[in-house]
């Protein structure tokens, strides 16, 4: 299971690649094939983020109640930002909320900021660190393809869904500037100049 985790992980860094990469050409290359990528995947954006989320909480369970992985006080707080994500983003999903970038996007950056502490902790496990004997950050209960740890797939999985997050914040932003089009040529007192 571990193999297949940190290949889902590998995998969903290469899709965050590709995403920003997207979202870079679409700023200075409108036009080019890879910028309208971003025209495709924007719609299920919500519905990713979602997938991405979930399949992290329960391999974060399977650790813990399957191979009983004991989890360390940087385990949990990488929890308490996952967890609450596969249901907002559920319900979000469902009501096509584009405003949820507001209030999800703080819970990921948090995640992903305990993640990039905790990945290098274990990375390099001789440095001074908080954590207890007995559930030790610099443990790596998963050390797949030489650098794959649990704190590097919870990584992968907050920035996929942070990028799934900007995305729909661009839709939203297009289609408020779109209303706001459709509400100024509404309006009576918008003269037409020839």
């Amino acid at each position: 299971m571990s193999r297949f985790f940190a290949t889902l992980a590998l995998l969903t860094f290469a899709a965050t690649a590709v995403v920003i990469v997207a979202a870079v050409m679409r700023r200075f290359r409108p036009d080019a094939a890879l910028a309208a990528l971003l025209d495709d995947v924007a719609p299920l954006a919500l519905w990713l983020g979602w997938v991405v989320a979930m399949v992290t909480t329960l391999g974060s369970l399977y650790y813990s109640l399957v191979a009983h992985f004991e989890p360390c006080e940087l385990c949990w707080y990488q929890r308490i930002c996952m967890y609450p994500l596969s249901v907002i983003l559920f319900i979000a999903m469902l009501r096509r909320d584009r405003a949820i970038w507001r209030y999800t996007l703080p819970l990921t950056a948090i995640g992903t900021v305990i993640a990039i502490y905790h990945t290098q902790l274990q990375a390099f496990p001789n440095q001074a660190h908080f954590c207890s004997k007995t559930a030790d950050c610099t443990a790596r209960w998963v050390w797949e393809f030489g650098f794959v740890s649990l704190p590097l797939m919870d990584l992968a999985a907050l920035l996929f869904i942070s990028a799934m997050l900007l995305l729909t914040r661009s839709i939203e932003s297009d289609e408020l500037d779109w209303d706001d089009l459709e509400a100024s040529t509404a309006d009576p007192r918008h003269e037409e100049v020839v």
